[in-house]
């Protein structure tokens, strides 16, 4: 007998890594497995799903059938708001993206539900009287940027549901410490494979010759993202007489001006963006890097899609030095310390890159790495084991 999925995540239009990773995993998934996609709300006739997939649609008060599992996908942003309600009364299996998810609990409660009762009481479940007293001064304007990544509130969101799926063994360990007996799979993230790529002709459409070192970034680059390391760390290495430069791929911050602060510190042409890009031309983009950089601070326990997009182009990612991140082997993945030291280690990191002869001989590393369990086909079969043996 087949087994049956009835998923729940964000979708195109809108734009996240949870609705990305949607389509990349849903066509290997629905090879497997008799796949049905719930329908977010608001989004009839909007989406911009393949009509492979697109023909999997439900309705949104579409029911159950019998023996379907309910896969649902929670983040940390009101994009996962609606699965929370559809959760109540169904065999669901959570996959969780990320470790935090106390600003989604604050815009079920507060944002949308105005009820701080509702919100200290969750807090309670999720942390005692910590988490209530948390909630309590919340209500007199009291908070603190880091309260979230204390309080993730995890328990209040997730207690119910029968098994999780997560991307890193850190992930795996501390859902397991707040759900002591549940099923929990640490499942490899997945990407699509960019397939063959020309990273010559890359480079030569982007203008970087083969005597600059190009340092790049996926996506947004915001204060949390490690915007003034990053700047810095190239200033200065700059500084040194290395010609490296920076690439940013995707679209702009809001509120962010970031060629302003370039200017500001000499940096001139050295910082480029490429703006939006095409689906088949951003997954090519980082083959043309010769290193990425992914240094999110605080991190919300997330998997990097953008550090495994590089690894599938054979491009080494730089990620920051803790938890999840040391996952990755240095090899493919050097590390950058949190701190102070941030931008200097950047700056050592793209001095290390022009003296280091053999820089290039970690890309097949870096390939290898992605093809082993990060292939959106590979991650199917696990999550499909995995579902199989919760029968």
């Amino acid at each position: 007998m087949a087994l049956r999925i009835l998923w729940a995540s964000p979708l195109p239009p809108v734009r996240s890594g949870v609705s990305d990773y949607a389509v990349e995993l849903l066509r290997p998934l629905s090879g497997l497995a008799d796949v049905r996609i719930l329908t977010p709300p608001g989004s009839e006739g909007q989406q911009e799903l393949a009509p492979d997939l697109a023909s999997l649609l439900v309705p949104l008060e579409t029911t159950g059938n019998p023996g379907e599992i309910f896969v649902a996908h929670f983040g940390n942003n009101p994009y996962h708001r609606w699965i929370l309600e559809q959760c109540r009364g169904r065999r669901t299996v959570a996959v969780v993206h990320d470790l935090v998810l106390h600003h989604l609990l604050v815009h079920q409660f507060l944002d949308v539900g105005k009820d701080p009762d509702a919100f200290a009481a969750a807090m309670g479940e999720a942390h005692g009287d910590s988490g209530e007293a948390l909630a309590q001064a919340r209500t007199f304007g009291l908070s603190g940027r880091l309260d979230p990544f204390l309080f993730p509130a995890l328990k209040a969101l997730l207690g119910d549901c029968e098994a999780l799926i997560c991307h890193s063994e850190f992930g795996r360990r501390e859902l397991l410490k707040v759900f002591p007996g549940t099923p929990v799979l640490r499942m490899k993230l997945p990407v699509a494979d960019p397939g063959p790529v020309d990273r010559v002709k890359i480079r030569e459409k982007l203008g970087i010759s083969d005597q600059e070192i190009l340092m790049m970034h996926l996506g947004f680059l915001t204060p949390e993202k490690g915007l003034a390391p990053i700047l810095g760390g190239l200033a200065a290495a700059r500084g040194l007489g290395i010609n490296a430069r920076l690439l940013l791929v995707g679209e702009k911050a809001k509120g962010v001006e970031l060629q302003a602060v370039a200017e500001t510190l000499g940096l001139g042409r050295a910082v480029m963006s490429t703006g939006w890009l095409p689906w088949d031309e951003m997954v090519k983009a980082p083959a043309a890097a010769d290193v990425g950089v992914v240094l999110r601070v605080p991190s919300a326990g997330e998997t990097s899609a953008a550090v495994v997009r590089f690894l599938a182009c054979g491009t080494p990612a730089a990620v920051i030095a803790r938890r999840q991140f040391l996952e990755w082997p240095e090899e493919v993945a050097p590390r950058i310390t949190p701190g102070p030291s941030t931008t200097a280690e950047i700056a050592r990191l793209l001095s290390r890159i022009s003296k280091d002869g053999d820089w290039k001989a970690r890309r097949p590393a870096a390939r290898k790495f992605y093809e082993d369990g990060h292939t959106p086909e590979q991650a199917a079969k696990a999550m499909v084991e995995f579902l199989r043996s919760l029968s």
